[in-house]
């Protein structure tokens, strides 16, 4: 699985604000497909934190088909493997 870490560097410019809906529709797409496992922004609106059940070069292909990821005020802070202990399992 992969993390990907997303940091808001405004509060909330027209151009975030405006692709956020057909953002927000992408990831319930993607939920259904079992390929996002979790999203959401953090509590104070900083930023979010998706939890991804796909390889690198699919997430690259995933964001690069959202327009969200590169929208002004929004910042990729990371992307990192995660290996949950408990929790979801990759593949089920």
């Amino acid at each position: 699985m992969l993390i990907l870490e997303l940091a808001f560097t405004d509060n909330g410019t027209p151009e975030r604000l405006a692709a956020r809906p057909a953002h927000r529709q992408r990831l319930i797409r993607l939920h259904t497909e079992g390929r996002l496992v979790a999203a959401g922004p953090w509590a104070d609106d900083s930023g979010a934190v998706l939890i991804f059940d796909v390889d690198r070069s699919e997430l690259e292909e995933i964001m690069a088909a959202d327009p969200y990821y590169g929208a002004p005020g929004v910042r990729v802070q990371g992307v990192r493997a995660w290996t949950p202990l408990v929790g979801p399992a990759r593949g089920t």
